[in-house]
C-alpha cells in the first residue's frame, strides 16, 4: 500500500447520537495508525471514541434538529481550527448527503469525492434505490410506493402478510413521533394507518415483500470506488450474528467471497457513476437470488473487516485517492472475522432466551472466535481506553434498552433493516474529557 500523505489531516463526521458507533472508532484508528492527524465530530465529550489515543481533537456536533446551514457553518469553523484542507469522512447517511449537497461550499477547505450532489441521497433513499435497482437490473425485493391509504391496503392484499414497511428517508424521523424506520405490517388496515402518518414521518412510505429469514442468508459489501466507478478496494462478507437478532447490524461477520454480491455492487456503482465508499446489504431469497436491501453512501460500521494484507481498508483508500497518492491493490484476506463485542454478546445471550417459544438461536457455526484473524470493534492493545469507556456506558442504560428488544411481540418490531441501536445517556460516563473543543 502506498504510504498515506501525513501532511493532510482528516475529519471523521458523525451526526447521529449513537455513542456506540464502532465504525467511527474504526476510522479514527485506521487513519491515526497511518500517521494522519485525525479530528472527529461526535455527539458528546464522553463518547468512547473521544478516549482514543489516535484522535487528535474532538469537535461538537451541531445541536438541535439536522440543519444544513448549521452543519456547513460548523464544518467551516472546524476547518479554521484545523488550519489546512482535510479529507472529510462522513460516517452516517445524513452526513454523507449534506456533504454532497454542499460540497461546493466546502471546496478548498475539505477534500471530498466528486459526484452529482443528489447521488448519495438517491442511494440512501429507499424508494429511490428501488428505482435504481430496476434501472440497473439489480435484484431487489418487490416494492410498492403507495400514493394513498387505499393503495397501501391494496398492496398488502396483493403481496401478502407480513409485509415490511419502510420510511424512505429514516434520518428525517423525529424520535418523539414513535415511528420506526422499519416495521412489519400484518393487515391492510395497519398499512393504511401507517400511510396516514407520512407527513409526520417526513418522507415516503414504501411496502416491501419480506424475504425469508434463514441461516447464512444475510450478506454485505464494502468498497471504495474511484471517479470512474472502478472498485479500488473492497470485499463481500456474510453476517453470522446480528443485533437485534436476525434483523439488525452485524455483530459477527466473516470475509467470504460472493461473486453475485460483488457483481451487483459493481453494477450499481457503474450505473450511477458513484465515487466514494459504498456499504450495501443483501439477503438471499428462497430462489437463491441475492437481493439488495439497502445502500449506504459511506463506510459501514464493520468496514475494518476488509483490511488487506498491507493494512489497506476503504477509509485509507479514500484518503489515498483524494490526496492523489493512488491506491495499489492489496491482497485479500478471506476468512477474516469482524466482532462487535457488545452486540455479539447480546446476540449470543438472546440465543439462550426464547420468549414464548420463539427461537432466537444464533446461526449454526457462529461461535464467537478468538485469536489472529479477528478484528474487534472496540478492544485494541494499542488503544484500550475506548473499550473501557464503552463497557462502563454499555453496562448502564445501554443494556437496559437492549434487554427491551428481547421482549416478545413488541409493536412495530423491525424487519429487514436495523433500527438505531440502543443509546445510553452519554452523560452516564463520568470520566473527564480534555480533547472536546
Amino acid at each position: 500500500m502506498t504510504e498515506l500523505d501525513r501532511s493532510v489531516p482528516a475529519l471523521v463526521l458523525r451526526l447521529d447520537r449513537n455513542p456506540f458507533h464502532h465504525g467511527t472508532l474504526g476510522a479514527v484508528r485506521s487513519l491515526g495508525r497511518a500517521g494522519v492527524e485525525v479530528h472527529a465530530v461526535v455527539e458528546s465529550p464522553r463518547s468512547p471514541v473521544v478516549r482514543s489515543r489516535h484522535l487528535h481533537r474532538a469537535h461538537p456536533r451541531p445541536t438541535g434538529p439536522p440543519d444544513p446551514e448549521a452543519l456547513v457553518s460548523a464544518l467551516l469553523r472546524i476547518a479554521d481550527r484545523i488550519g489546512r484542507p482535510a479529507v472529510l469522512v462522513p460516517m452516517d447517511d445524513l452526513g454523507a448527503l449534506l456533504v454532497a449537497e454542499h460540497a461546493h461550499r466546502l471546496a478548498g477547505r475539505y477534500l471530498t469525492a466528486a459526484q452529482p450532489a443528489a447521488l448519495p441521497g438517491n442511494l440512501a433513499d429507499k424508494a429511490a434505490l428501488a428505482t435504481l435497482c430496476r434501472e440497473a437490473g439489480i435484484p431487489h425485493p418487490e416494492t410498492v410506493v403507495p400514493g394513498s391509504p387505499a393503495e397501501a391496503a391494496a398492496a398488502v392484499r396483493r403481496i401478502g402478510v407480513p409485509l415490511v414497511a419502510k420510511w424512505s428517508r429514516p434520518w428525517l424521523l423525529d424520535p418523539a413521533s414513535g415511528l420506526r424506520s422499519t416495521s412489519l405490517v400484518s393487515s391492510p388496515r395497519a398499512a393504511a394507518r401507517l400511510f396516514d402518518r407520512s407527513a409526520e414521518a417526513g418522507s415516503t412510505l414504501l411496502l416491501q415483500r419480506r424475504l425469508p429469514d434463514r441461516a447464512h442468508a444475510d450478506w454485505f459489501f464494502h468498497g471504495y470506488f474511484a471517479a470512474d466507478a472502478t472498485c479500488l478496494h473492497g470485499g463481500t462478507g456474510r453476517k453470522e450474528l446480528s443485533w437485534p437478532p436476525r434483523t439488525g447490524l452485524t455483530a459477527l461477520g466473516r470475509w467470504k467471497h460472493n461473486e453475485a454480491v460483488a457483481e451487483a455492487a459493481r453494477r450499481l456503482a457503474g450505473h450511477t457513476g458513484y465515487h466514494g465508499i459504498l456499504d450495501l446489504d443483501f439477503r438471499r431469497d428462497a430462489d437463491g437470488t441475492y437481493r439488495l436491501l439497502d445502500a449506504n453512501p459511506r463506510p459501514g460500521a464493520q468496514f475494518r473487516l476488509f483490511t488487506g494484507v498491507d493494512g489497506l481498508d476503504v477509509v485509507r483508500a479514500l484518503h489515498l485517492d483524494l490526496t492523489g497518492r493512488g491506491v495499489r491493490p492489496s491482497p485479500a484476506r478471506p476468512g477474516r472475522v469482524f466482532l462487535a463485542e457488545n452486540y455479539a454478546a447480546l446476540s449470543v445471550i438472546s440465543g439462550l432466551v426464547s420468549p414464548r417459544g420463539r427461537s432466537t438461536r444464533p446461526v449454526p457455526g457462529s461461535r464467537i472466535p478468538r485469536g489472529r484473524g479477528v478484528e474487534t470493534a472496540w478492544f485494541a492493545g494499542d488503544d484500550p481506553a475506548p473499550f473501557a469507556a464503552m463497557a462502563r456506558a454499555f453496562a448502564g442504560r445501554g443494556l437496559a434498552k437492549a434487554a427491551g428488544r428481547l421482549r416478545p411481540d413488541r409493536p412495530g418490531a423491525p424487519a429487514e433493516a436495523a433500527p438505531s441501536p440502543a443509546h445510553p445517556d452519554p452523560r452516564s460516563e463520568s470520566a473527564p474529557c480534555t480533547t472536546w473543543q
